[in-house]
């Protein structure tokens, strides 16, 4: 019985044993094949890569502007000097340079192929050169042309397939590699080049070289007679071969039987958690991170690994969190940010765009994304693309620009560079802000002081010299002169009373301190008052004043002083546009509890357009008068904002005949 068993056990091995032998050989030898046909494909694709890059190589070198600037220059030393810088770069064996009309103009390299320039090859082709030795190139050609789309001739580029080639690939691949052209060998990784006839060999097998074995196969190229053979050195396969043969004769009879009984009771132990672990792996795999990992398993190194990678379950959560956390944080302060956020790559494109710049400049980010910087931003006062009016790093500038609307603003920009954590190259953060009613207000306010100078020089001026000729020759001027230095005395304080009085009235509005405090007024004796003081201006240019009041003169609700300066701006505006020997028509009527009161002149009148912006600061009326420009521009402002402070209105409009006609109304007194 014990014999029998042990037969029995030692048939059962020797049946499982020699399919396995025949297992492990055949294995091993597939495994050489496969190794083989990987490399095989992996040759493939690196001469097809090689023939791509070739062809790229050839068409960056046709497009470089500083080539086509020398072969259009027709500059033989320069051109050489730079077809060797390029040669040295881009780690090619040939350039040539032929002309228009086919014929060689410079070259650089080793290469002996001739005719190259008259003869049409497609991209990344191959040549066989017979001459002085069997060569093999790989070549591509591309025009070049010059900046009005002129054709200057054609770029060569080529690229020797020699030994080092050859060894490059072997390297790269991991099998030696040869080339073959019509049977002969041209190139090879292999030390001994006595390789066997090309023509005499099947498309893959096996030879003998230097007493070492190895498995091949070939790979036909584009070009005719030219073939690549990959060989893959077998010497170590064989020698594991009847290594492990010899290993497993030795022990399939020792560990025939402990490892029948291992294999049930580990397969018992293990298969089960195992499958639980693929379960919750896949699960993972799938973005499930919310199921925690429960595996019962009595082998340790399975409830280990089942604990790791619940561990990691848990870590990967939590980060995932935290991340999608500072993500919506991020996203929310740039939409927060009020400046517009925009980033560059080095062509110029934009790769970001956030909203504020979407609201500064009316574009939206799917438009804009992958675009030229130079066709969102369009100068408005110069013909330079926007890209070359970004500051350099860490500065600012301001650039009017066109916006998507057609309106015109100002930006204020700054740049500087945002490094990838890559090492790539670099992008450019534009971050802007519109500015352009900041730009106004300085030309309003640089406009208004250089007229609230001028007003201020031209009645101080006139009082100096008044007061002067007073002080020099007052005993020797007769009545007549006294008075007419008097009156232009007058004149000039009513200037500058008026401008005071406006501008401390201005400060006061801007400032929020403005106030009125109504009260019954007689408004006959604020029209009075108005025209006491402008009678001296309205005498000196001959105008003549027109009052038109109701029978009973009504009272009203209002500040007597304020409402007073409201018509001696009024008067002064009538006075200052009209013509001389003009007549100024003051007017009131009562409707419904309110007084409506006009002063109306003769001048050119207000163009329609204008209407709108006339009652705010430093706002001048654009008619034919010389006295258009002058003045501060805060009459009419102030005029407004007393009367608002009434709760009155004021507005303009046409005078039948010709002019203007500027009224306001006042509540009714009681």
């Amino acid at each position: 019985m014990i014999l029998g068993s042990v037969a029995l056990v030692l048939l059962t091995a020797a049946a499982a044993g020699f399919p396995a032998l025949w297992l492990v050989r055949d294995q091993l030898e597939r495994q050489a094949w496969v190794q083989l046909e990987q490399g095989s494909r992996s040759t493939e694709a690196l001469y097809a890569a090689e023939q791509s890059k070739t062809q790229g190589l050839a068409i960056l070198t046709a497009q470089r502007p500083t080539l086509q600037r020398l072969m259009a220059g027709e500059d033989q030393a320069s051109v050489l000097t730079y077809l060797h810088t390029l040669q040295t770069g881009a780690e090619l064996d040939m350039i040539l340079l032929c002309g228009p009309i086919g014929q060689a103009v410079a070259q650089v390299g080793e290469a002996t192929v001739n005719h190259l320039c008259t003869a049409e090859m497609p991209a990344g082709s191959f040549t066989v050169v017979a001459e002085p030795t069997p060569q093999v190139w790989l070549l591509a050609a591309h025009p070049v042309t010059g900046q009005a789309g002129e054709p200057l001739g054609t770029v060569v580029v080529g690229k020797l397939l020699d030994d080092h080639f050859a060894s490059h690939l072997s390297a790269q691949t991991g099998p030696e590699h040869s080339l073959f052209a019509f049977g002969e060998v041209v190139a090879t990784s292999l030390a001994d080049r006595r390789l066997q006839d090309a023509t005499s060999r099947e498309p893959q097998g096996a030879f003998s070289l230097g007493g070492r074995p190895f498995y091949f196969t070939r790979i036909p190229l584009s070009e005719p007679g030219l073939e690549a053979e990959v060989a893959l050195d077998v010497t170590d396969i064989i020698a594991t071969q009847r290594q492990l043969i010899g290993t497993v004769l030795g022990g399939i009879l020792a560990v025939a039987i402990v490892a029948s009984l291992l294999s049930v009771f580990l397969a018992r132990r293990i298969s089960r958690p195992l499958e639980h672990l693929a379960k919750a792996a896949t699960l993972l795999s799938k973005g499930d991170l919310t199921r925690p990992l429960v595996v019962r398993a009595n082998v340790r190194e399975v409830a280990l690994v089942a604990q790791a990678l619940e561990g990691a379950r848990v870590d990967l959560q939590s980060t995932l969190a935290e991340l999608r956390h500072e993500k919506d944080w991020t996203d929310h302060l740039l939409e927060a940010i009020v400046e517009g956020i925009v980033t560059l790559d080095r062509h110029g494109r934009i790769n970001f765009f956030s909203r504020g710049a979407e609201r500064i400049t009316g574009w939206t980010r799917d438009q804009v994304i992958g675009r030229a910087c130079d066709k969102v931003f369009q100068p408005a006062e110069t013909d330079e693309p926007f890209s070359r009016l970004i500051p350099a790093l860490g500065q600012r500038r301001k650039i009017p620009v066109k916006l998507r609307d057609g309106r015109m603003a100002v930006l204020a920009v700054s740049s500087t560079q945002l490094h990838p954590p890559a090492g790539d190259t670099p992008d450019i953060a534009l971050v802007f802000r519109d500015v352009s009613e900041e730009e106004s207000v300085h030309r309003l306010l640089a406009y208004f002081l250089a007229n609230v100078s001028h007003e201020f020089r031209t009645p101080l001026s006139a009082v100096a010299a008044s007061v002067e000729l007073l002080l020099d020759q007052a005993p020797d001027l007769s009545a007549a002169e006294l008075q007419e230095l008097l009156t232009a005395l007058r004149l000039g304080v009513l200037s500058l009373q008026t401008l005071v009085d406006n501008l401390l009235e201005s400060a006061s509005i801007e400032a929020g301190r403005f106030q009125v405090s109504p009260r019954p007024s007689n408004l006959g004796e604020i029209i009075a008052e108005a025209i006491r003081m402008m009678q001296p201006l309205l005498d000196k240019r001959g105008q003549h004043l027109v009052v038109e009041l109701p029978a009973a003169i009504p009272v009203v609700r209002a500040a007597p002083r304020r409402t007073v300066q409201v018509l001696v701006n009024l008067l002064s505006n009538a006075n200052k546009y009209g013509p001389d020997d003009s007549e100024i028509a003051i007017g009131a009527t009562v409707d419904k509890g309110w007084v409506r009161v006009t002063v109306a002149d003769q001048g050119a009148g207000i163009p329609q357009r204008q209407r709108a912006d006339l009652f705010r600061r430093f706002v001048h009326p654009d008619t034919a008068s010389d006295n258009a420009l002058n003045g501060a521009g805060l009459g009419l402002s102030v005029v407004k904002a007393v009367i608002q402070a009434h709760g009155g209105e004021v507005g303009i409009e046409d005078r039948p005949g010709g002019g203007a006609v500027f009224w306001f109304t006042l509540p009714t007194g009681s």
